[in-house]
């Protein structure tokens, strides 16, 4: 128990030591090299937490800061029993980080050897193609679901959002092409290499097919789906993604996203779908509003004129 509260009194007096020289210090004891390290530091962390952010680390990451938050706590009202444990068990909890995040900390590692990581380290975000999706593609994926719902052609079609799926991209096969709708009857098309699987689909882009997916564990799900149901639901039990199915006994479309399937949809009801998760919807739906909100002033004014 000593050892731990040693640590957390370390741990403040270096806090209250560092506060104390930046409280002294005075604008001619800056240098210029001081300044260029904060910006340095700064940068980076802005962007190891957007790398975190779009990725399923975040939900992991935001459950370390909690237990951190706890520790603090207990630190502050003198739980030396906590403590103690917290202190026992740092090595274990550095090594179970490093197994947890192997899969980011791989494709972070990865992106670094890429010759265009110094482009990408200077886009604040601004760039339009951060799995954002066009209008175009909305019509394209809803004209694919019903022509193969017609002929009753088997299709998972998974679209990411914020949460990338590189783990579940790694087990099909890159394609990197532009989504269609022919492009998605071919490859559902029945006998062909590529029609077994899921495809997924980030920004206007096919990037993999014949992807496998986790299957669902829930016990509400109805008997009457099969496999390619149970996939969809499983995805979007692990991530934020929307996946189409598309039924290869009935050619009914459904949409699964957050846990829930939803059956039988028509055209428009998987418009509306796709309409929800399409990031300039925030903004159409902000725009809408303002034009509303004017042509009610005008009619106010014409009333009263």
């Amino acid at each position: 128990m000593r050892e731990g509260s040693e640590i957390v009194q370390t741990f403040i007096s270096t806090i209250e030591g560092f506060a104390e020289k930046l409280y002294w210090i005075t604008p001619q004891k800056i240098r210029v090299t001081d300044i260029v390290e904060i910006f340095i530091i700064t940068f980076l962390f802005y962007h190891v937490l957007v790398w975190i952010k779009g990725t399923r680390a975040w939900m992991l990451f935001k459950g370390i800061v909690v237990i951190l938050l706890f520790i603090l706590v207990a630190a502050v009202f003198q739980m030396n029993t906590i403590l103690w444990l917290a202190s026992s068990m740092v090595n274990v909890a550095l090594t179970a980080l490093a197994v947890i995040f192997q899969p980011e900390l791989r494709k972070a590692l990865d992106q670094l050897g890429r010759k265009k990581f110094v482009t990408a380290l200077f886009d604040f975000g601004l760039s339009q193609d951060s799995g954002r999706f066009s209008d175009r593609t909305i019509n394209e994926l809803v004209k694919a679901s019903f022509e193969m719902g017609k002929v009753k052609t088997g299709a998972l079609i998974v679209v990411e959002q914020d949460i990338v799926l590189t783990e579940y991209e790694r087990t099909g096969i890159e394609l990197d092409s532009l989504l269609t709708s022919q492009l998605l009857i071919n490859i559902f098309e029945k006998n062909t290499p590529l029609h077994d699987g899921a495809i997924i689909v980030r920004g206007d882009r096919v990037v993999a097919a014949t992807c496998y997916l986790p299957l669902s564990d829930s016990m509400a799900i109805s008997k009457e789906l099969g496999t390619r149901h149970r996939a969809a639901i499983g995805i979007s039990e692990v991530s934020d993604s929307l996946t189409i199915i598309v039924s290869e006994e009935t050619g009914a479309v459904s949409v699964a996203k957050t846990g829930q399937i939803f059956r039988n949809l028509d055209q428009d009801g998987l418009r509306e779908h796709l309409k929800i998760i399409q990031n300039a919807e925030s903004e159409q739906s902000r725009l809408q509003i303002l034009q509303r909100r004017l042509k009610d002033a005008k009619k106010r004014r014409k009333n009263t004129d």
